[in-house]
């Protein structure tokens, strides 16, 4: 029997699922779910395409046609009619802050905030729903959508009297505090300058309430931690989140706070997007000592990997450039870390066998950690590595053939390109942007692609994600033809990136990536081909229905029919 997907039935066929995605699911186990008359892309170059596909618990149990796959299923079995829509392996994101993604959910929302007007009114709303004294945080304002002056704390104070607020900016690296959160953090006139970052002061010398890159931990380091429940809560919504977006895998650039979130949910059976649990950079000894303890975890939580900094972002004027940016002659950017610490951490960790990746935005921070990443291969010799740069996004064009050579991957995340393309080019000139987010170079060179969102800075959406790098098109519309068009790349392409590249990129490649016989049963089923389309057309499919490890975690209503 044919019929669609429910999340909430009692058949047990659906019971026998459960049960053995929990044990793993025996080979002479029968088939518990299989999809037919489906555009299959399995992302495996030995058989790019199929109509078909069956799971045993958790895992695939074979991938052919739909004549093959439906020999196999049992009458209790569920088996549904995709009816020529596509499936393709989930989406893996690479590049994710979920813990703060999932608070900011229920947040107050100034991304889209177009005036500063509009910017107070609705953080003088939300501060009326909440009790006095709890923190507003979060928000991902974007000054450049009222034309560039930048917000100061006394645009708020008087409408915030009894809540402190600390509310970023959407690309993360600047936050604005009122008086109340700048107090909490006993940042007054007489406060030093903190290395790697800028605390922003008016002609008296008084912070303004504007801290970029490693300032913010002035402010961070004073909030309180929300009560346990709250946590569990916003990660529970952020699951949620991305799998109404198709994504089954993601890697967080967190902290340990996050791992002990994510740990709770997986005692507790709550998962339903696997974790790649990423820790600061900076405590690399302690992750060495943790996976000797208990090793890396298994396919719901996995650790080993650990992130670093070297600047900040184009859009806060803190991307380390090797030439000053266009519109400020005198500012090139900042270093968030000193060379030779990041050497030093990278060098430690590396010798313990952990996966390293180093936020890199501007030419000269890809430089020194290009270099930092030849420097430890030379000393400690030849091993599976997978050292990588996140963002990459303004390469210098000689050290485009560098990551190939270094076998460095190029985590990158095509949304950005969408929003940055709008303002980009008046800050770094023209030649610069050639080889901006150039996802195609990096392809040509021989290097790898992982591609994420960087949620919350942009929205963890593969399917606009997989738009941006194939039209090059930017959110406000004026690049018709694609800002910078010779670093598109093809849907398959970018599929890659989202999937198999991103899977390498966490040493995960045996287990997903690819729809493959014994391989996890992570999936993903999308209204449109995105292969026969018009590019234009892409940004309008709907994901329809997402799997993880053979259960049904997501279903849009209408999904499939029954028969």
């Amino acid at each position: 029997m044919i019929f669609p997907i429910r999340l909430a039935r009692t058949l047990t066929a659906v019971t026998i699922a459960y049960t053995l995605a929990a044990c793993g699911g025996p080979k002479s186990s029968p088939v518990t779910l299989a999809v037919v008359n489906a555009r299959i892309w399995t992302g495996n170059p030995q058989r790019p395409w199929a109509e078909a596909i069956a799971v045993r618990g958790d895992r695939i149990a074979a991938v052919g046609s739909s004549a093959e796959i439906q020999k196999m299923v049992p009458k209790d079995a569920q088996l549904i009619n995709a009816r020529g829509q596509m499936l393709v392996p989930g989406f893996n994101d690479s590049h994710v802050h979920i813990i703060s993604a999932g608070r900011g959910l229920s947040s107050v929302k100034l991304r889209d905030a177009s005036t500063p007007a509009e910017f107070i009114a609705r953080i003088k709303a939300y501060a009326k729903t909440i009790p006095k004294g709890a923190w507003i945080t979060d928000g991902d304002w974007d000054h450049t959508l009222w034309g560039g002056e930048l917000p100061v704390r006394q645009w708020i104070d008087s409408v915030t009297p009894d809540n402190p607020v600390w509310v970023s900016r959407l690309d993360g690296h600047m936050s604005l505090a009122n008086g109340l959160a700048l107090a909490a953090a006993h940042v007054t006139k007489a406060t030093k300058e903190v290395d790697g970052g800028v605390i922003e002061r008016d002609a008296k010398g008084e912070p303004t309430g504007l801290l970029k890159d490693n300032a913010q931990g002035l402010v961070d380091d004073s909030m309180p931690d929300p009560p346990e429940a709250v946590a569990d809560r916003a990660f529970d919504a952020a699951l949620h989140f991305l799998a109404e977006r198709g994504v089954t895998s993601a890697q967080n650039m967190g902290t340990w706070y996050d791992l002990a979130i994510f740990e709770r949910a997986h005692k507790a059976g709550r998962m339903i997007t696997r974790m790649y649990a990423v820790v600061p950079l900076a405590t690399w000894e302690q992750l060495r000592d943790t996976v000797a303890a208990r090793g890396h975890g298994d396919e719901w939580v996995r650790i080993g990997g650990l992130k670093g900094f070297v600047d900040g972002s184009l859009g806060s004027h803190t991307a380390a450039m090797l030439q000053p940016v266009t519109d400020a002659p005198k500012d090139s950017g900042l270093l968030v870390t000193s060379p030779e610490s990041l050497y030093a951490r990278t060098s430690g960790a590396d010798k313990a066998g952990l996966n390293v990746m180093v936020h890199a935005i501007g030419d000269r921070a890809i430089r020194i950690q290009l270099d930092n990443y030849e420097r430890v291969e030379r000393e400690d010799g030849p091993k599976d590595r997978r050292f990588r740069i996140e963002h990459a996004q303004h390469i210098a064009p000689s050290d485009m053939p560098r990551f190939a050579k270094l076998g460095v991957i190029a985590s990158m995340q095509p949304y950005h390109e969408m929003d940055d393309g709008r303002w980009a080019e008046p800050i770094i000139g023209h030649e610069r942007s050639k080889t901006t987010y150039a996802f195609k170079s990096i392809l040509e060179s021989g290097a790898r692609l992982a591609f994420g969102s960087d949620w919350s800075v942009a929205p963890p959406t593969p399917i606009e994600g997989i738009y941006g790098a194939v039209t090059r098109e930017t959110l406000d519309g004026k690049h018709p033809g694609g800002w910078i068009p010779e670093q598109k790349i093809t849907v398959e392409d970018a599929l890659r990136a989202y999937t198999s590249g991103a899977a390498y990129a966490s040493f995960e490649e045996k287990i997903k990536g690819t729809l493959e016989s014994d391989k996890l049963a992570d999936f993903v089923l999308i209204d449109k081909d995105l292969t026969a389309i018009p590019p234009e057309e892409i940004r309008n499919a709907h994901i329809m229905m997402t799997v993880v490890g053979g259960r049904v975690v997501y279903e849009r209503a209408a999904s499939v029919a029954s028969k």
